[in-house]
């Protein structure tokens, strides 16, 4: 199995997750569009990444929640390349709150970027799948797909809902040959997490040191954050698999955090 000359969409791909799925791509030889909402940084990520091969890589600029700019966005990697294979959903933000708290517009900005953004990247990406008589869409979700944590009330709900979304374009998609997947990482350290120590702690009152060894990785089996190189083969994997025998489904990969 690999991505040699295949033409992929990843969204919030110019840092993080995104970032290290996009560089194992473009390892494998793929034609890699580092989609981002910030121009500057998807071209720097783009030059960045595409400079040490095989592939190659394009910077584009999408906010994923305007359906204008993604159709935009999808248009141009379409004309640059001919084509459109595989689509990484990955761009995602984190607020917590605790529920009683949780801003309204805070809400429906996390439920805008997570669900909202997977579903109108798969629309403008799905025809092009089609026509070209198949396609990989893999969605980023968490064990949080599966789990629930206090604070994350939105961020619990939206990736809960990519587990239904991508099982809807599995079966739609079966007769094109497009496969539709699910990555459900555990805490990986990217400066989203990063983030998020401090904030939970706070929320919490607990230590920094409890938020990362009892709240963040208590349930792992060995007290190891999963890594962006972990979710990057993962995702190389769904990428390149040939049938539909792996599709419809939800990858978990957190240490064994969570075990389905």
């Amino acid at each position: 199995m690999n991505l040699k000359d295949k033409v992929c969409i990843i969204t919030g791909a110019a840092s993080g997750i995104g970032k290290g799925i996009a560089r194992r791509f473009i390892a494998d030889g793929a034609r890699v569009a580092i989609a981002d909402l910030r121009a500057d940084a998807a071209d720097q990520a783009a030059a960045e990444l595409g400079a040490g091969g095989p592939g190659s890589a394009i910077g584009v600029a999408m906010n994923v929640t305007d359906e204008d700019q993604v159709n935009a966005g999808v248009a141009r990697v379409a004309e640059e390349w001919g084509r459109v294979d595989v689509l990484v959903s990955n761009a995602g933000v984190q607020i917590v709150h605790k529920l009683e708290d949780f801003p309204f517009a805070d809400w429906k900005k996390m439920l805008a970027i997570h669900l909202d953004g997977a579903f109108l990247t798969s629309k403008a990406c799905l025809p092009h799948m089609y026509e070209a008589g198949g396609g990989s869409i893999i969605f980023m979700g968490s064990v949080h797909s599966w789990e629930a944590s206090p604070l994350k009330s939105a961020y619990v709900t939206a990736k809960h809902g990519l587990l239904g979304l991508s099982r809807v374009i599995a079966k739609e998609g079966a007769a094109h040959g497009v496969r539709a997947n699910v990555i459900c990482p555990g805490f990986v350290r990217t400066p989203l997490v990063d983030k998020q120590i401090p904030e939970q702690s706070k929320s919490l009152g607990v230590s920094e040191e409890e938020v990362v060894k009892k709240i963040m990785l208590g349930e792992t089996v060995d007290g190891e954050f999963t890594t962006i190189e972990d979710v990057a083969e993962v995702a190389h994997v769904l990428a390149a698999f040939p049938t539909n025998a792996l599709t419809g489904q939800s990858m978990i990969v957190s240490h064994g955090w969570s075990m389905k």
